[in-house]
């Protein structure tokens, strides 16, 4: 019975540790779990600071993609209608080259044509749509396409003498260009 007692007590001794021991555990058991948990703070940071970014880029986005729709639907409406008006304007073009048709006896046919022109250009009109004005102004690439030059010594250089075929605006939208002829000097 004593060797028991005497193994109990040597095997209580190796499994706990003397005072000496304990004190020195503890604080390294404390250091490694706080070391620990301030790494995993971190980690949580970062990645709290990832998430917030992330959603501040995604509303960013949202609220790009809602301007950009709104400015495509307020176009639609503002344009509505404008592939229909590019096919109405050679129709345009051929009334006017028929009522600048003289011949005898034609006036009272020619006065129906002028009635449906003017019927025309008031509808069109109304939309937003109409024609520019080029004739003795200064040629304008971005309105214009000089299809002929002239030489006239009485205008200034880059004036546009004459309008081969209107050019149409649609609101603030170019339709068509104008074709024009433009006086070129060689001063």
């Amino acid at each position: 019975m004593e060797e028991q007692e005497i193994k109990k007590d040597s095997i209580a001794e190796n499994k706990e540790p003397t005072s000496d021991t304990k004190k020195e555990s503890k604080p390294k058991k404390f250091k490694e779990k706080n070391k620990k948990i301030d790494k995993e703070k971190e980690e949580l940071l970062v990645a709290n600071l990832e998430l917030k970014e992330k959603v501040l880029r995604i509303t960013a986005e949202m609220q790009n993609m809602r301007r950009r729709y709104d400015l495509d639907i307020a176009s639609l409406h503002k344009y509505d209608g404008f592939d229909m008006v590019e096919k109405l304007l050679p129709i345009i073009d051929n009334f006017e080259r028929a009522m600048n048709i003289k011949t005898e006896g034609s006036e009272k046919f020619l006065a129906g044509f002028k009635m449906i022109y003017d019927n025309l250009i008031s509808i069109l009109a109304s939309k937003g749509i109409t024609a520019l004005d080029v004739i003795d102004k200064p040629f304008d690439p971005n309105i214009m396409n000089a299809v002929m030059t002239e030489r006239n010594n009485e205008k200034e250089n880059n004036i546009v003498l004459d309008c081969m075929q209107k050019g149409y605006m649609y609101n603030d939208k170019l339709i068509r260009p104008a074709m024009v002829k433009v006086n070129e000097r060689n001063d």
